[in-house]
């Protein structure tokens, strides 16, 4: 009997006479004659070539080899990486987070074009875990950047969406080294103003700006205290019209609010400023302020201590993801955890020891004495 009857028991000898197919894993294209040629991969020579170059299509393709699961990517897209830190570092990492409804897109828009305005070069990226949830992106709000996402100096890459936190961040910030290899002289990092996202973008940024929104009667409550003591700037947007007075109120308790906090590791008193993205007003003040920061923390050597803190932390970040990953993945921990899990759920083993169990099968298993 072959597997045709086991798939499909209608097709066993007491049904003559009705035969069932077996499906198609792919259905087919919609265009019978096209045939589908797949561009050959770019070697890594090829694509570092292109990237110094700053050509953006060899950029593109090569974040997009970062964010494959492919080991044969990986191992393409750890090569380009490794030949373009010596090019990478030279530019201005800007973290910009805000409750969802702080206007980010545009903001992000308007101060992206006010950068380049002075002549430097854009890459927007974002991280954003929910996309893994709701499998959107941020890619809807491209949409919104209207006129950076059209601007030729700017490049807006969306989240990748590689499942946990920690896979997302990390490609974030590989993205970022191949991106100022491209002569990319300004990188904003965007994230939802929810959870545990802040605290990745900020291991990954020199300058973290946090949008507000005046006027909505919970300006300190809407936003997670870790958030503000992250924040080295704080911007109210929509100070137009009458919302003005609303946004020099919250300004002023922003302010009080800041001074209860510890003083930050890099010596800044976090400055707290208005504008208005739709309007466009104080744009320029924000950007001083950045300005400002870099000149501080330039001075006092914080901003170089801060790199090198984040560049190990990171590599304590990718050993932690990838033991996690090849101790999740193994198929045989995999079905031995079902079974421990069951049998403390029923009470017949204690936490401890079925953790304990699986990890020296694990251990065994992978280092011999």
């Amino acid at each position: 009997m072959d597997h045709h009857h086991l798939t499909h028991p209608e097709n066993d000898e007491q049904f003559t006479g009705l035969t069932v197919n077996s499906g198609v894993s792919q259905p087919p294209v919609v265009n019978p004659y096209l045939r589908r040629r797949r561009k050959p991969l770019p070697s890594a020579t090829e694509l570092v070539e292109g990237i110094l170059k700053g050509d953006t299509t060899m950029l593109s393709r090569a974040v997009t080899l970062v964010e494959s699961l492919s080991a044969e990517h990986q191992s393409v897209a750890q090569e380009v990486i490794e030949k373009c830190l010596p090019y990478s570092g030279q530019s201005r990492r800007i973290g910009i987070t805000g409750v969802p409804g702080a206007g980010k897109s545009t903001s992000i828009d308007v101060f992206g074009l006010h950068v380049l305005g002075k002549g430097g070069k854009l890459a927007v990226l974002a991280i954003d875990p929910s996309s893994e949830r709701t499998k959107g992106s941020i890619l809807g709000d491209k949409t919104r950047m209207e006129r950076l996402a059209v601007h030729p100096s700017a490049f807006v890459r969306p989240s990748p969406s590689a499942g946990s936190l920690g896979g997302v961040a990390r490609k974030t910030r590989e993205t970022i080294v191949l991106c100022e290899a491209a002569g990319f002289n300004n990188i904003f990092v965007e994230t939802v103003g929810v959870g545990q996202s802040e605290t990745a973008v900020h291991s990954m940024v020199d300058f973290f700006l946090l949008l507000q929104l005046a006027g909505t009667g919970d300006e300190l409550q809407g936003i997670k205290r870790g958030i503000m003591e992250m924040a080295d700037g704080i911007v109210i947007n929509k100070a137009d019209g009458d919302n003005i007075p609303r946004a020099q109120l919250a300004q002023a308790q922003f302010r009080s609010a800041l001074q209860l906090f510890p003083p930050t590791e890099s010596g800044w008193k976090p400055e707290v400023l208005t504008y208005s993205g739709y309007y466009e007003l104080g744009i320029e003040e924000v950007w001083e302020m950045i300005d400002r920061y870099f000149e501080f923390v330039n001075a006092n050597g914080y901003f170089e201590r801060k790199r090198l803190q984040q560049a190990r932390y990171w590599m304590y970040e990718t050993i932690d993801e990838q033991l996690r990953r090849h101790f999740f993945d193994n198929p045989s921990i995999a079905s031995m955890l079902e079974e421990k899990e069951q049998r403390v759920l029923t009470n017949r083993q204690s936490s401890f020891t079925a953790a304990r169990d699986v990890l020296d099968a694990y251990f065994s298993a992978n280092f011999p004495q």
